[in-house]
């Protein structure tokens, strides 16, 4: 994170221990001695990357007619992209290369343009007919004077200069967004110049549902009876991997304890059009359990006395419910950063941390500043031969990114030995482009190495190969959404973290909150007090236990299949995925669950079902409201 605890070390500020101020940090000059433990040595096998497979969109051509349909024009886009940001919010959806296939689905998107160029005559005559016939078209980047009349505009405007776009409140798909911030969302920093966000801008259009900083029309909306045509002027998937690949560049209007919901609200607009155009859709809420925000309790051990302190947090999440995890620095080499902590003392206070309902995850051997500029390393590194030293906030010595990620996993499972430790998150959230790759090399499935400013997202998203957006990993990222080391301190700024939680509690966001236990006193009562805050609304867990829902769920295949009149809700997953919560179309309830192991409930349009592995259907049927 921000490392303010370090800067004032770095000042000379003689700072006191366990109550509300910040401690020193010791300094070595040139020590490199570790404290080495008697007959530990590892770990044994290497680590090797795998060849990076660039995913393929047909993966992602399957599914029912109650699907999203994304008619893919060029598979030279940020597809994947796109891809994962409707994995994360629940939309079913089927890439597709075929226009009739597409046209088979009531709502149909056409990514990542939509022009003459790219679409043979056929295929440009059907798409335009196609709201007129009663369907549901979205049409990403559309080129074309002639198009103008599908979508409601003349002729089109490109531009770098843009970079905001500002919904109208009032209109049907955006009355949801009642944030100022969400209202208006950054997606570009024009002072990249030619490397800014390109954009189209629609004019002659009367009306529209969103515009840019210069007054230009963002979003069209065409209505044609009961069809509709819906043109965005920008690159969704190429908005989304700047976000969920840490490269934001700019865009971003907060670093961090801040709401910045851009990739959300765009994909919960791309929600409204799909519930919209589709009567039977049913769509993937993101939390467990029906609750109405994820909160997910982090602490970041890395300073001495924070073994010590972390038991008070840790008994006070143990009487209150709230499993927390606790990343912690396997810090056995004295250097600039502090004196050795994970050693026979630490190791006591770390099992007796570890006997509470928590998790351990790994927070690096260094915590280097230059974490982002290691060598990726040979992947033998090893315990006690592997001694990384940082000798300033600029210089590290002897550090790679395999040894981290490797030997501090090693020692926390030698140690604590309650299973795999599978979550990971960098000192002061830096950030290697090798870092997903290496990540689930070594073993981690959980990462959480950005914020969720940064990342323009307060949900979790799956990684990508070198965060260049081609190839998938098996690793999800959970950005922090709060961290403790801004100014004013923790306490002071609990109606802001409380505010926050009901911004996101609208939608199902996630928050994570970043504690260093480096002391006590206003950090542990701002805990106590913010639980107390969002308990009625939040569901409490792990990073570990939120990330296998989530990798289950992101897993989860949802189709409408139609049975004597009836609409069938078909659900299939390869692994169990308890709490399992989803939207039904409205007007309609669950009549019955096959196969009933599972238990199931329904509250107004939110189905929860313990779903088990395999295939599951669930019979609908219409209430006396309208379908």
């Amino acid at each position: 994170m921000r490392c303010r605890r370090l800067i004032a070390a770095c000042l000379g500020l003689a700072l006191a221990g366990a109550t509300d101020a910040a401690p020193e940090r010791s300094r070595a000059a040139g020590d490199t001695a570790a404290f080495v433990f008697a007959n530990v040595s590892g770990p044994a096998a290497a680590t090797e990357i795998p060849t990076p497979i660039p995913a393929a969109w047909q993966s992602f051509d399957r599914g029912e007619q109650s699907r999203l349909a994304v008619l893919l024009t060029d598979t030279d886009s940020s597809w994947l992209s796109l891809a994962h940001g409707l994995r994360t919010t629940g939309i079913p959806f089927r890439l597709t290369r075929d226009v009739k296939e597409a046209l088979r689905h009531r709502v149909v998107m056409v990514y990542p343009t939509m022009s003459g160029r790219v679409l043979d005559a056929e295929a440009y005559a059907a798409l335009s007919r196609f709201p007129d016939e009663g369907g549901t078209l979205i049409g990403v980047d559309v080129e074309g004077d002639a198009l103008g009349k599908v979508f409601g505009f003349t002729t089109t405007a490109p531009s770098r200069a843009r970079s905001r776009i500002t919904f109208d409140a009032a209109h049907a798909l955006s009355t949801g967004f009642t944030d100022a911030r969400e209202q208006t969302i950054p997606f570009s920093n024009p002072r990249q110049g030619a490397a800014a966000f390109g954009s189209l801008g629609y004019v002659g259009a009367t009306a529209p549902l969103a515009v840019y900083d210069d007054g230009s029309a963002a979003i069209t909306e065409r209505k044609t009876g009961k069809g509709s045509a819906i043109a965005i002027g920008i690159d969704l998937g190429f908005l989304f991997a700047i976000g969920y690949n840490n490269r934001e560049e700019g865009v971003a209007r907060d670093y961090a304890n801040g709401f910045e919901p851009a990739i959300d609200v765009l994909l919960r607009l791309i929600g409204n059009i799909y519930r919209a155009g589709e009567p039977n859709a049913v769509t993937l809420h993101t939390v467990p359990q029906g609750k109405a925000l994820t909160v997910l309790m982090t602490h970041d051990v890395d300073y001495t006395q924070s073994l010590a302190n972390a038991l008070a947090y840790a008994r006070f999440e143990a009487e209150a419910g709230v499993p927390a995890t606790y990343f912690v620095q396997t810090k056995y080499v004295r250097d600039w950063n502090d004196a050795v902590f994970f050693n026979d003392n630490g190791i006591a206070l770390l099992k007796e941390l570890a006997a509470n309902d928590i998790e351990i995850g790994s927070h690096s051997v260094a915590h280097s500043m230059l974490f982002h500029q290691l060598p990726l390393g040979s992947g033998r590194e090893r315990y006690p031969d592997y001694r990384p030293f940082v000798r300033s906030a600029t210089r590290t010595d002897g550090a790679t990114i395999f040894g981290e990620l490797r030997v501090s996993r090693f020692l926390l499972e030698h140690f604590v030995g309650d299973g795999a430790v599978v979550s990971f998150r960098p000192g002061h959230l830096r950030n290697p482009y090798a870092a997903p790759q290496a990540m689930q090399a070594v073993g981690y499935r959980y990462s959480s190495s950005a914020t969720a400013n940064n990342s323009l997202t307060h949900l979790p998203f799956r990684l990508t190969y070198d965060r260049a957006g081609t190839a998938e990993v098996d690793v999800f990222e959970f950005p922090v959404g709060i961290e403790d080391e801004a100014a004013p301190r923790l306490l002071d700024r609990l109606p802001q973290a409380v505010a926050l939680a009901g911004q996101l509690a609208r939608y199902g966001g996630t928050l994570v909150v970043l504690i260093h236990p480096d002391i006590t006193g206003h950090k542990l009562e701002f805990e106590k007090r913010f639980v107390a805050a969002v308990a009625d609304r939040a569901w409490f867990g792990s990073m570990r236990a939120f990330g296998d829902f989530w990798a289950a769920r992101d897993a989860v295949d949802v189709d409408i299949r139609m049975s004597d009149g009836l609409p069938q809700l078909h659900l299939h997953v390869d692994r169990a995925v308890p709490g399992l919560t989803l939207v039904l179309p409205s007007g309609h309830r669950a009549e019955s669950v096959t196969p009933s192991s599972g238990t199931w409930r329904q509250d107004g349009t939110q189905l929860v079902i313990d779903l088990t592995a395999g295939d599951t259907i669930v019979r609908l049927r219409p209430t006396e409201g309208p379908p």
